[in-house]
Order: C-alpha cells, then sequence, then structure tokens
C-alpha cells in the first residue's frame, strides 16, 4: 500500500469503485465508445487531468480505477505479482492463440521460476558478450541509410529501425542470421507485426466478439500465430540438436536459446520446453515494437531541437569514430544519447499504460479494491507535469544529467517493481548504437510524417509514431 493510501485510509473513510468520480457511459458499453484502441491513453490521460488522480471507468460491463499519482503506481507496482496480475484476458487471448506463457504472461510460481532464467539471459555481462552482433547490425543499418542518402531517396524510418531491432534480438534469441536490413521484410517479421497488432486489438476490446464470430482480421491472426509459433518451435529444436551435439554449449551458451534451455535443465527449475517457447516469443515480441519506437520518437525529437542534436552528435564523434568497431567502454561514454533515451521515453513513453487486475480484495489510494478489479496505470501523466519536470513540454535531456531522484520516479518508462521490464539494457545499448551509427555518418535533412504533420501517437502493442519518412545527407 502507498504512503497515499495510508494517509487516505486513515484521514478519511475507505471509498468504494461507486464513489469515485468518472467520465459517464452508456450501459452495457460503458465508456467503450469513448476508449477508441489507437487513442485510447490519450483519452485516459485527458480524464486523469479532468478527474484527479484516482477515477473510475467502465470497459463494458466493467468497472477500472485509473491511477495517476506515481506514489501510487509505485506502491502498485511494487505489489506484483501477490496483490497485482496482468489482466486474465491478456493471457486467455494469448492462450486461444496457441501462445506459451512466457514471463509478460506468467503469472505466481510460474513467473518467479521464469524471471530466473530470463534475467541471467539479460543480464549485462551476458549482453556484454553479444555486443559485436549489435555493432555488426548497426553498421548494415547504416550502409543501408548511406545508399539512400545518396540516391535522395526518403527512408521509411519506422520500417527501418523494427528491421533492425528484429534482426539484433533473433540473434540474440536464437543465434540467427535474419538479416531483414539487407533484405527487406521477412515472412516471421510480418507474422510477428500480425500476432502484436492482433493481441492487441482484442486486449482491449469491450467483448469478445471473435469467440462467436471470426471476421478476416481474426483468421490472418490465427494464422500468424501458428506460423509463428512454428518457426519458434523449430528454432528451439534445433538449439538442442545443436547441445546435444556439443554438450561443452550446456555451460558455455552462445545465445540466449540456449542459456533458457541449460536453465531449464537445472536441477528443480521447474521450467520446460514450453516455458523456453514462451519466452522466445515474448522476446521477439515484445524486443521489436519497443525500442523501434522509443528510436523513431527519439530521432524526431532530436530533428526538431538543434542544440540537442548538434550536442548528441558532437559526443559520438568524439567516442565512436566507427560504429562497426565500437567498443563497450565507447558505449558506456554516451552520457548525453543516454539522457536522450529518457528524456524521449518521458515525453513519448512506449508504454504509457499499465493495465492490471486484483488478485484479491485489497485497498489502494484509499479504494476498495475487490478481487478481479481491473486497475489502469497512466504512465505519464506524472512525466509531464510541471511539479516533477519544469517545462515539461520541453524537450531538455540535460535534466537526466542533473540528478533529481524525486522527479526520475515519476517516469517509469522500463515498468516498476520486481516486474520492472528485464530487457532494459539491451534496449539502452541498441538505442546507443543506433544513434551512433546515425550520427557518426549523417546529418538528418528532415524527419515528418507521411502527411506532413507532426506524427501522429499511435497505440498498439506499444505507443508508436505514425510512419515517417527520413531524408539524411552523408557527412
Amino acid at each position: 500500500m502507498s504512503l497515499n493510501a495510508n494517509a487516505a485510509s486513515s484521514a478519511a473513510p475507505v471509498r468504494r469503485i461507486d464513489d469515485l468520480p468518472g467520465p459517464r457511459g452508456l450501459p452495457l458499453l460503458g465508456n467503450a465508445l469513448q476508449l477508441k484502441p489507437r487513442r485510447i491513453h490519450l483519452q485516459m490521460e485527458q480524464w486523469a487531468a479532468e478527474y484527479g488522480p484516482v477515477f473510475r471507468a467502465r470497459l463494458g460491463r466493467r468497472a477500472a480505477v485509473v491511477f495517476s499519482d506515481p506514489a501510487d503506481i509505485t506502491a502498485i507496482l511494487r505489489e506484483r505479482p501477490d496483490t497485482f496480475r496482468r489482466p486474465a484476458i491478456t493471457a486467455e487471448v494469448s492462450a486461444e492463440l496457441g501462445g506459451q506463457p512466457g514471463v509478460f504472461l506468467a503469472e505466481g510460481a510460474d513467473w518467479r521460476h521464469q524471471r530466473r532464467m530470463v534475467m541471467q539471459a539479460f543480464a549485462p555481462h551476458a549482453i556484454k558478450a553479444y555486443f559485436p552482433l549489435l555493432t555488426k547490425v548497426g553498421a548494415r543499418l547504416q550502409e543501408r541509410w548511406g545508399q539512400a542518402a545518396r540516391e535522395g531517396q526518403a527512408i521509411d524510418l519506422g520500417a527501418d529501425l523494427k528491421r533492425y531491432t528484429v534482426d539484433i534480438i533473433a540473434g540474440l534469441a536464437f543465434g540467427a542470421e535474419v538479416n531483414t536490413v539487407e533484405k527487406g521484410d521477412d515472412v516471421i517479421q510480418q507474422h510477428m507485426e500480425n500476432v502484436l497488432s492482433g493481441v492487441a486489438r482484442r486486449s482491449l476490446m469491450p467483448l469478445p466478439y471473435w469467440r462467436y464470430v471470426r471476421l478476416p482480421v481474426d483468421r490472418r491472426l490465427e494464422h500468424s500465430s501458428a506460423e509463428f509459433t512454428l518457426a519458434v518451435n523449430s528454432f528451439v529444436a534445433e538449439a538442442r540438436n545443436a547441445m546435444a551435439a556439443d554438450p561443452g554449449l550446456r555451460s558455455a551458451p552462445q545465445n540466449l536459446l540456449q542459456a533458457m534451455i541449460a536453465a531449464t535443465e537445472q536441477p528443480d527449475s521447474g521450467l520446460g520446453d514450453e516455458a523456453v517457447v514462451g519466452n522466445v516469443i515474448t522476446m521477439l515480441l515484445g524486443g521489436e515494437d519497443t525500442t523501434a519506437s522509443v528510436l523513431g520518437w527519439m530521432i524526431w525529437l532530436l530533428s526538431r531541437n538543434p542544440e540537442a542534436l548538434r550536442r548528441a552528435q558532437q559526443e559520438v564523434l568524439e567516442h565512436v569514430p566507427d560504429v562497426a568497431n565500437m567498443t563497450m567502454a565507447q558505449a558506456d561514454a554516451l552520457d548525453f544519447i543516454d539522457a536522450c533515451a529518457h528524456e524521449s521515453m518521458r515525453i513519448k513513453p512506449a508504454a504509457p499504460f499499465i493495465p492490471l487486475q486484483t488478485v484479491k480484495d485489497t485497498e489502494m489510494g484509499g479504494v476498495a479494491l475487490p478481487k478481479d478489479t481491473i486497475v489502469w496505470c497512466v504512465m505519464r501523466h506524472a512525466a509531464m507535469a510541471e511539479h516533477y519536470f519544469p517545462q515539461p513540454e520541453h524537450f531538455k535531456p540535460e535534466r537526466w544529467l542533473e540528478g533529481g531522484g524525486a522527479a526520475r520516479a515519476a517516469a517509469l518508462p522500463f515498468g516498476g517493481g520486481p516486474r520492472m521490464c528485464p530487457g532494459r539494457y539491451l534496449s539502452l545499448l541498441e538505442i546507443k548504437v543506433a544513434m551512433a551509427m546515425l550520427l557518426g555518418r549523417f546529418d538528418i535533412e528532415s524527419v515528418e510524417a507521411v502527411d506532413g504533420l507532426a506524427p501522429e501517437e499511435v497505440m498498439g502493442f506499444v505507443m508508436a509514431p505514425a510512419p515517417m519518412r527520413m531524408r539524411l545527407r552523408l557527412r
């Protein structure tokens, strides 16, 4: 329970959900018609400004309690998984599509077992061992963008950044040379896109219509999910065959998949192939969109802030003469690039909200929450508040170089508590390599949405920018 909740409970009676303020809705549908899936985060933020730090909304027949105060949100995240879990509908949607629960969807004892396995695979020392792969993929993208610059061609920024992140996570996860950067779209990547958008859409639907009527979009989703799972199963089988042929890979795995398989073979691991498959799928799905989204927003924000762009470029030119031969020490020296990443995630977070569900009766923020209540954490509200970040609308990376721990606690781009994103170190390293590649070789001529306006925020599996075109000039 948060300090705010303790104070509220001692000063005033605990409120029921029906006592909370909130937007009016319709019978049966609640506020569903107001909550458009692609803009649901913006509507919740607007209501947080209107109704205060705790209010209620209705998702169909179910009431959701919405929190925007960072103290309450931190307390909620800290009490996972014993008091709060991800909404059951997300796991149900995944199970309907034949998915295995990885660390993202696992709960209770299953989550604890899987967390240990995944954290070992994503530990900084393990990621550093794979650093040459990151620079190899970064150099490929640099060559692709160099060709576009020489030919005066516009770059589809979002698509290329997804190719970059897919190639990295596929290489790390199972040692595969997918190489979508040079070859263009890969079949696996296309299936990933369908699964990501489909699961996000179904999870936010007020009624599970697909259980009764399957539309063409649902048939495409089911086909992509089956093909994607089949591909992952084949990678797991290949890894097991390689480890059988070379037992030394158990003690010195060459990729994350081998490391996870070795972990399942430890006594009392409590894990099997289904956990391995689930977590490979989680890595691929979670590792593509999140980092690509952050990079897209970061490049756009830098293009509109010349002084920050100049400083970032100067730092790269000073520390990273050649991305193909970039070292970990050079990556560690990119402090301002790191600050730009955190400022971009404050303004344009990949996860602007976190939906949860109570595991048992509890209380938070002075509100009684019965078991199975939907709890919605609005993550960006405090991060854009003057109280925590002076001039919050301004892109000021230097604020992250000046300390300010209390303010930092109001911006939680990787979540918080025991279930903080295990891939955060890898994500920040991918960002540094990509920005060193971009700023070390090119000047940015323009970055704009296809319609020429500021890119719209589009909510899917993550909050991503609408398609953008970028033009570069070789330095």
